[in-house]
């Protein structure tokens, strides 16, 4: 059964509008505070992050309300990376953590997400619990006078979150001599990341890093990668690295300006993994996931398994197979040897270690040839128009034409009102007629 507000990343949709309001806001803190109190946890901690949309301040403090009314003691730490949140939360041992952010989306969109204890997102079964609590009536929820949350500020999330990444590599770990493009899309990194990279003793040209309110995400980060071309190519850097709004996403570029994407990262780890005995069964990708990386895999002898798109559903399949490598060509990737949930920054990281001996990007990111491969994002009022008939039939018709010489993926998106579209194939005529006849069947 479908869930009635949570979606595959949270809770996310335009603000002042259906579930994104100040009103809903409020009844998400005391419900998700109510269920976390619940656990048999003597401290009622709950601490809270964002990006840098101007909504934040409007639907933090409804969130903030909900929880001390349900009688949770808040800590919010302002702008950080979601999985800053996420490791701040098992860090101080909280009850919960609420990342508000709508991730990769406008900035007219917000949402929030939601981590147990362990810094884990929640599984379907426990946004079920929490819904009901959501719908039940308050008074039930609310907590007596004396027993009230109370609520503070900490400056030092970013400082914190920074010495935990750090302590995940040597200490004598440099990049002195390498010069780094950094696009934080206007988002949750513009403070960690350049401060970050620039400790570490990199030249940091920095983009995307003067958040307004209502710029995150806008021509700038990993869903627009040309300004992180354009800029690595003209202070001819080493490489460039580029995140997405919340920082759980990365795109690279490498020195001569190819953009290097989720599937390229997560094949040169693999490998490298693999050589120094850190790689733990094998690797998980999605349905989206180019063909040409799952063909690499098989050749180096890594098990490759699929999962549904989004990295709560690679995490919950790394979980069931042991696996400590997943992710997705968007750039969400889990490096479970060190953290919960994707994370652009321990990516970077990653990645600028084995670039830190002198090896260029170029060399060391384009790790096999993908198969040619189109994606289409088709914004509609009504994503349930895939399922018409008509629509249905194109993509009958479609599948019928690629035959064996390639795969198509229709689907609407968990995030937006888009159905995107998604075929592969060395044909490139043929993924092209495909994709055209898909999209004619949807305008």
């Amino acid at each position: 059964m479908k869930n009635k507000y949570f979606g595959t990343d949270g809770i996310r949709g335009r603000v002042n509008e259906g579930n994104i309001t100040g009103e809903k806001f409020f009844k998400f803190g005391l419900a998700s505070g109510t269920y976390f109190k619940n656990q048999k946890k003597t401290k009622q901690i709950a601490i809270i992050a964002k990006d840098t949309r101007l909504s934040g301040y409007t639907l933090e403090p409804a969130l903030v309300s909900g929880l001390v009314s349900g009688g949770m003691h808040v800590f919010t730490l302002g702008p950080l990376p979601t999985n800053g949140l996420a490791m701040l939360t098992k860090f101080m041992k909280a009850n919960m953590g609420i990342m508000i952010t709508a991730s990769h989306n406008p900035y007219h969109d917000n949402g929030l997400k939601l981590f147990g204890p362990d810094g884990m997102k929640l599984s379907d079964k426990i946004e079920k619990r929490i819904e009901k609590l959501i719908d039940a009536k308050i008074t039930k929820q609310l907590t007596n006078p004396k027993l009230l949350g109370r609520v503070k500020r900490l400056e030092n999330g970013n400082d914190k979150y920074i010495k935990i990444l750090k302590s995940n590599f040597p200490k004598n770990f440099n990049l002195k001599g390498i010069k780094i493009v950094l696009d934080c899309a206007n988002g949750a990194c513009y403070k960690a990341a350049p401060k970050l990279i620039r400790e570490l003793g990199a030249k940091v040209i920095s983009i995307g890093v003067n958040p307004d309110g209502f710029n995150i995400n806008e021509k700038c980060g990993s869903t627009y990668p040309s300004k992180l071309r354009k800029t690595v190519k003209k202070h001819r850097a080493n490489v460039g690295i580029s995140f997405d709004g919340d920082a759980d996403r990365i795109i690279m570029c490498d020195e001569k300006g190819k953009i290097i994407d989720g599937d390229q990262i997560i094949a040169m780890l693999a490998r490298r993994w693999k050589m120094k005995k850190i790689l733990k069964g094998g690797v998980i990708g999605t349905l989206m996931s180019n063909y040409g990386l799952e063909n690499f895999l098989k050749r180096e002898k890594i098990k490759f398994f699929r999962s549904k798109v989004g990295d709560r559903y690679v995490k919950e399949k790394m979980k069931k197979f042991n696996f400590n490598l997943g992710g997705e060509q968007s750039g969400h990737i889990i490096l479970g040897k060190f953290a919960t949930t994707g994370d652009g920054l321990l990516v970077a990281l990653e990645v600028l270690f084995s670039l830190r001996k002198g090896k260029k990007a170029s060399e060391l990111l384009n790790v096999f040839k993908p198969l040619p491969q189109i994606l289409e994002n088709i914004s509609v009022k009504d994503k349930s128009i895939i399922n018409k008939l008509k629509c249905k039939r194109a993509i009958m018709k479609a599948n019928a034409l690629m035959g064996s010489e390639g795969r198509i993926l229709v689907r609407k998106s968990g995030t937006e009102p888009k159905i995107r579209i998604m075929a592969e194939s060395y044909n490139k005529k043929l993924i092209s007629k495909c994709v055209n006849m898909i999209k004619k069947s949807i305008n």
